[in-house]
């Protein structure tokens, strides 16, 4: 079965929010009901113990462990109304499930803040620490002042390309600049006489090792680079996607952390970005990145 994305998407505007959401309300139950028919029926035809899903609220069976994955047990939204009701959908369709697992720490020192943590949370919780498949690489020299790396839908991964593409015709440094179109083959033309490496996508190898090789990375505030980042304990400057209301949480839960510096994309200005990012602490806080195997291992207890 061929997954689709939710695409939940947002409003600007604080008084449509609410509407806009509500629309799509449809829309997300139907997928839901789809996505629980088709686990029933593979439940029905095969013989297996387990289902993990991940941040996929139908994929729960009654006869089987089912263990949702998901960072978000408040969903943000920038509106007191939809952000209540969201997560007490939410909430429902976590409660279906044997088990959550949480991305991310329990303690003060964690990636999510308000995300993962609730004053009332459901007992079946579990915090498995941050994933991340990427390795720490001491032995690579470094080969890049700058790695940019641009992702996310568009029009906004376009806008913050070009952004970045003028800005960057004024930087002396070399860069890698990674454009986030997987199987694109086009080339950009661009006036930084060779000081900017372009690539439309790395493989997650490749996107390793290129960040262990550059001083500092440029890049949208998603969870997953977040604990790529984190685990690598690279130093970064984070832009939120404009209208991500979880990417512009994040960004600023993580800076008040002292964890990365973040700056909104209109107020974006590369060479303030970087001298204030020399500045800044980049506190990288201890945190053990093997806890999911412990998580993994209490789990398989209950089959």
């Amino acid at each position: 079965m061929q997954i689709l994305t939710y695409f939940v998407t947002y409003s600007r505007n604080k008084w449509w929010l609410p509407v806009k959401l509500l629309l799509q309300f449809p829309k997300l139950l139907s997928a839901i009901y789809r996505e629980k028919k088709w686990l029933e029926n593979v439940v029905d035809n095969y013989s297996f113990d387990m289902v993990i899903s991940d941040n996929r609220l139908g994929l729960y069976h009654s006869k089987i462990t089912s263990v949702y994955i998901t960072h978000q047990l408040l969903i943000k939204t920038g509106n007191a109304f939809t952000e209540k009701m969201a997560q007490q959908i939410h909430g429902f369709f976590i409660k279906k499930f044997t088990l959550c697992w949480v991305p991310d720490f329990a303690g003060k020192s964690n990636l999510a803040g308000d995300l993962s943590h609730l004053k009332n949370q459901p007992a079946t919780v579990k915090y498995a620490g941050a994933f991340s498949r990427f390795e720490k690489m001491p032995g690579l020299p470094i080969k890049y002042d700058l790695l940019v790396l641009i992702s996310g839908p568009e029009p906004q991964r376009a806008i913050v390309e070009n952004l970045l593409l003028l800005q960057l015709e004024n930087y002396s440094g070399k860069v890698l600049f990674v454009r986030g179109l997987p199987g694109n083959t086009g080339v950009l033309n661009n006036n930084t006489n060779n000081r900017i490496t372009f690539k439309s996508h790395l493989t997650a190898e490749e996107l390793n090792i290129a960040i262990e090789q550059s001083v500092i990375v440029i890049s949208r505030s998603g969870y997953t680079t977040i604990m790529d980042l984190i685990k690598l304990q690279k130093k970064a400057i984070l832009i939120p996607t404009p209208g991500q209301t979880e990417q512009e949480y994040l960004a600023g839960h993580l800076m008040r952390q002292q964890f990365f510096y973040s700056i909104r994309q209109n107020k974006f200005s590369l060479e303030k970005a970087l001298n204030d990012a020399a500045d800044f602490p980049f506190n990288f806080p201890v945190m053990d990145m093997q806890q999911y195997k412990k998580t993994i291992a209490d789990s398989l207890q209950l089959l």
